[in-house]
Protein backbone atom coordinates (compact mmCIF):
# COMPACT_ATOMS: atom_id res chain seq x y z
CA UNK A 1 0.00 0.00 0.00
CA UNK A 2 2.79 2.58 0.71
CA UNK A 3 4.62 1.74 -2.10
CA UNK A 4 1.13 2.37 -4.35
CA UNK A 5 0.85 5.79 -2.48
CA UNK A 6 4.34 6.65 -3.44
CA UNK A 7 3.66 5.80 -7.07
CA UNK A 8 1.22 8.11 -7.07
CA UNK A 9 2.52 10.98 -5.75
CA UNK A 10 5.41 10.43 -8.05
CA UNK A 11 2.82 10.62 -10.58
CA UNK A 12 1.25 13.61 -9.55
CA UNK A 13 4.97 15.05 -8.68
CA UNK A 14 5.86 14.43 -12.25
CA UNK A 15 2.77 15.70 -13.80
CA UNK A 16 3.19 19.25 -11.76
CA UNK A 17 6.74 19.35 -13.14
CA UNK A 18 5.70 18.77 -16.93
CA UNK A 19 3.50 21.94 -16.99
CA UNK A 20 6.30 24.12 -17.79
CA UNK A 21 8.60 21.66 -19.41
CA UNK A 22 6.62 20.08 -21.76
CA UNK A 23 3.29 18.18 -22.31
CA UNK A 24 1.54 15.87 -20.53
CA UNK A 25 1.71 13.11 -22.67
CA UNK A 26 6.02 13.54 -22.53
CA UNK A 27 4.97 13.43 -18.74
CA UNK A 28 3.25 10.10 -18.63
CA UNK A 29 5.69 8.31 -21.20
CA UNK A 30 8.79 9.05 -18.68
CA UNK A 31 6.99 8.16 -15.80
CA UNK A 32 5.77 4.71 -17.62
CA UNK A 33 9.27 4.26 -18.32
CA UNK A 34 11.06 4.45 -15.61
CA UNK A 35 7.93 2.31 -13.72
CA UNK A 36 9.10 -0.33 -16.16
CA UNK A 37 12.78 -0.25 -15.47
CA UNK A 38 11.70 -0.52 -12.15
CA UNK A 39 9.93 -3.68 -12.30
CA UNK A 40 12.31 -5.37 -14.73
CA UNK A 41 15.16 -5.35 -12.20
CA UNK A 42 12.55 -6.30 -9.49
CA UNK A 43 12.02 -9.56 -11.83
CA UNK A 44 15.61 -10.09 -12.16
CA UNK A 45 16.68 -9.89 -8.71
CA UNK A 46 13.50 -12.64 -7.93
CA UNK A 47 15.30 -14.91 -10.75
CA UNK A 48 18.13 -14.24 -9.13
CA UNK A 49 17.23 -15.24 -5.75
CA UNK A 50 14.68 -18.26 -6.77
CA UNK A 51 18.04 -19.57 -8.54
CA UNK A 52 20.24 -19.10 -5.45
CA UNK A 53 17.42 -21.19 -3.34
CA UNK A 54 17.27 -23.71 -5.83
CA UNK A 55 21.34 -24.33 -5.63
CA UNK A 56 21.18 -24.21 -1.39
CA UNK A 57 18.08 -26.93 -1.67
CA UNK A 58 20.49 -28.99 -3.69
CA UNK A 59 23.27 -28.49 -1.32
CA UNK A 60 25.72 -26.16 -3.56
CA UNK A 61 26.22 -22.30 -3.38
CA UNK A 62 26.58 -22.67 0.40
CA UNK A 63 29.53 -20.83 0.70
CA UNK A 64 27.96 -17.35 1.76
CA UNK A 65 25.46 -18.42 4.22
CA UNK A 66 25.63 -18.39 7.56
CA UNK A 67 25.40 -21.13 10.79
CA UNK A 68 21.89 -19.69 11.18
CA UNK A 69 21.02 -20.01 7.22
CA UNK A 70 22.27 -23.33 7.19
CA UNK A 71 20.13 -24.40 10.16
CA UNK A 72 16.82 -22.95 9.07
CA UNK A 73 17.90 -24.15 5.58
CA UNK A 74 18.23 -27.68 7.06
CA UNK A 75 14.79 -27.67 9.25
CA UNK A 76 13.33 -26.51 5.50
CA UNK A 77 14.70 -29.18 3.99
CA UNK A 78 13.36 -32.08 6.70
CA UNK A 79 10.19 -30.54 6.47
CA UNK A 80 9.85 -31.05 2.83
CA UNK A 81 11.08 -34.36 3.00
CA UNK A 82 8.93 -35.36 5.28
CA UNK A 83 6.13 -34.67 3.38
CA UNK A 84 7.66 -35.76 0.47
CA UNK A 85 7.62 -39.20 2.35
CA UNK A 86 4.19 -38.83 3.74
CA UNK A 87 2.77 -38.19 0.33
CA UNK A 88 4.92 -41.05 -1.68
CA UNK A 89 4.16 -43.77 1.30
CA UNK A 90 0.17 -42.54 0.76
CA UNK A 91 0.69 -43.10 -3.05
CA UNK A 92 2.49 -46.83 -2.03
CA UNK A 93 -0.20 -47.70 0.31
CA UNK A 94 -3.27 -46.89 -2.24
CA UNK A 95 -1.68 -48.83 -5.31
CA UNK A 96 -0.98 -52.07 -2.53
CA UNK A 97 -4.85 -52.10 -1.14
CA UNK A 98 -5.64 -51.79 -5.78
CA UNK A 99 -3.77 -54.79 -6.10
CA UNK A 100 -5.37 -56.77 -3.45
CA UNK A 101 -8.72 -56.17 -4.49
CA UNK A 102 -7.37 -56.80 -8.20
CA UNK A 103 -5.84 -59.92 -6.80
CA UNK A 104 -9.06 -61.70 -4.79
CA UNK A 105 -11.20 -60.46 -7.80
CA UNK A 106 -8.44 -62.46 -10.46
CA UNK A 107 -8.94 -65.40 -7.93
CA UNK A 108 -12.87 -65.23 -7.71
CA UNK A 109 -12.82 -65.03 -11.70
CA UNK A 110 -10.41 -68.49 -11.49
CA UNK A 111 -12.56 -70.12 -9.19
CA UNK A 112 -15.50 -69.27 -11.43
CA UNK A 113 -14.10 -70.62 -14.33
CA UNK A 114 -12.81 -74.07 -12.98
CA UNK A 115 -16.27 -74.58 -12.08
CA UNK A 116 -18.06 -73.60 -15.11
CA UNK A 117 -15.27 -76.20 -17.00
CA UNK A 118 -16.24 -79.09 -14.37
CA UNK A 119 -19.82 -78.35 -14.96
CA UNK A 120 -19.57 -78.51 -18.48
CA UNK A 121 -17.52 -81.44 -18.38
CA UNK A 122 -20.30 -83.33 -16.32
CA UNK A 123 -22.57 -82.10 -18.78
CA UNK A 124 -20.81 -83.75 -22.08
CA UNK A 125 -20.11 -86.81 -19.97
CA UNK A 126 -24.13 -87.21 -18.94
CA UNK A 127 -24.41 -86.66 -22.78
CA UNK A 128 -22.01 -89.35 -23.80
CA UNK A 129 -23.59 -92.43 -21.29
CA UNK A 130 -27.34 -91.63 -22.49
CA UNK A 131 -29.07 -93.34 -25.42
CA UNK A 132 -27.47 -92.17 -28.79
CA UNK A 133 -24.18 -91.55 -27.56
CA UNK A 134 -21.17 -93.05 -28.22
CA UNK A 135 -20.21 -94.40 -24.76
CA UNK A 136 -23.78 -96.17 -24.55
CA UNK A 137 -23.07 -97.32 -27.67
CA UNK A 138 -20.07 -99.35 -26.84
CA UNK A 139 -21.35 -100.22 -23.63
CA UNK A 140 -24.66 -101.81 -25.33
CA UNK A 141 -22.16 -104.05 -27.10
CA UNK A 142 -20.08 -105.22 -24.39
CA UNK A 143 -23.37 -106.64 -22.83
CA UNK A 144 -23.67 -108.82 -25.43
CA UNK A 145 -20.62 -111.19 -24.11
CA UNK A 146 -20.56 -112.81 -20.83
CA UNK A 147 -17.86 -112.81 -18.13
CA UNK A 148 -16.29 -115.39 -20.45
CA UNK A 149 -16.37 -113.39 -23.74
CA UNK A 150 -19.04 -115.58 -25.33
CA UNK A 151 -22.02 -114.59 -26.84
CA UNK A 152 -25.13 -114.61 -24.70
CA UNK A 153 -28.02 -115.82 -26.75
CA UNK A 154 -31.77 -115.75 -25.48
CA UNK A 155 -33.48 -118.77 -25.69
CA UNK A 156 -36.14 -117.07 -28.16
CA UNK A 157 -33.17 -117.47 -30.85
CA UNK A 158 -33.13 -120.16 -33.25
CA UNK A 159 -29.66 -121.89 -33.55
CA UNK A 160 -29.50 -122.80 -37.17
CA UNK A 161 -26.78 -124.71 -36.59
CA UNK A 162 -28.74 -127.28 -34.43
CA UNK A 163 -31.48 -127.34 -36.77
CA UNK A 164 -29.34 -128.29 -39.74
CA UNK A 165 -27.64 -131.13 -37.98
CA UNK A 166 -31.63 -132.51 -36.78
CA UNK A 167 -32.92 -132.41 -40.30
CA UNK A 168 -29.85 -134.22 -41.97
CA UNK A 169 -29.67 -137.09 -38.87
CA UNK A 170 -33.25 -137.61 -39.91
CA UNK A 171 -32.53 -137.90 -43.22
CA UNK A 172 -29.90 -140.67 -42.63
CA UNK A 173 -32.51 -142.82 -40.19
CA UNK A 174 -35.06 -142.28 -42.74
CA UNK A 175 -32.94 -143.84 -45.55
CA UNK A 176 -30.92 -147.07 -43.26
CA UNK A 177 -34.64 -148.28 -42.39
CA UNK A 178 -35.72 -147.97 -46.11
CA UNK A 179 -32.41 -150.48 -46.90
CA UNK A 180 -32.14 -152.27 -44.21
CA UNK A 181 -34.72 -154.11 -42.62
CA UNK A 182 -33.45 -155.86 -39.04
CA UNK A 183 -34.62 -159.14 -38.40
CA UNK A 184 -35.75 -158.05 -34.65
CA UNK A 185 -36.67 -155.02 -33.67
CA UNK A 186 -34.11 -152.24 -34.32
CA UNK A 187 -33.21 -149.77 -31.79
CA UNK A 188 -34.59 -146.61 -33.15
CA UNK A 189 -33.68 -143.06 -32.08
CA UNK A 190 -34.58 -139.55 -32.40
CA UNK A 191 -33.24 -135.81 -31.48
CA UNK A 192 -35.43 -133.79 -29.77
CA UNK A 193 -34.48 -129.82 -31.27
CA UNK A 194 -32.06 -129.29 -28.88
CA UNK A 195 -29.80 -132.64 -29.31
CA UNK A 196 -29.96 -132.98 -26.10
CA UNK A 197 -30.74 -136.80 -24.80
CA UNK A 198 -31.65 -140.15 -26.76
CA UNK A 199 -34.58 -142.00 -26.51
CA UNK A 200 -34.67 -145.91 -27.65
CA UNK A 201 -37.09 -148.53 -28.62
Amino acid sequence: NCSVKATIDRYKKACSDSSGAGSASEANAQFYQQEADKLRAQISNLQNNNRQVELQMMGESLGSMSAKELKNLETKLEKGISRIRSKKNELLFAEIEYMQKREIDLHNNNQLLRAKIAESERSHHNLAVMPGGTNYDSMQSQQQFDSRGYFQVTGLQPNNQYARQDQMSLQLVQMTDELIEPPINWFHYAFDTNLTHYQFG
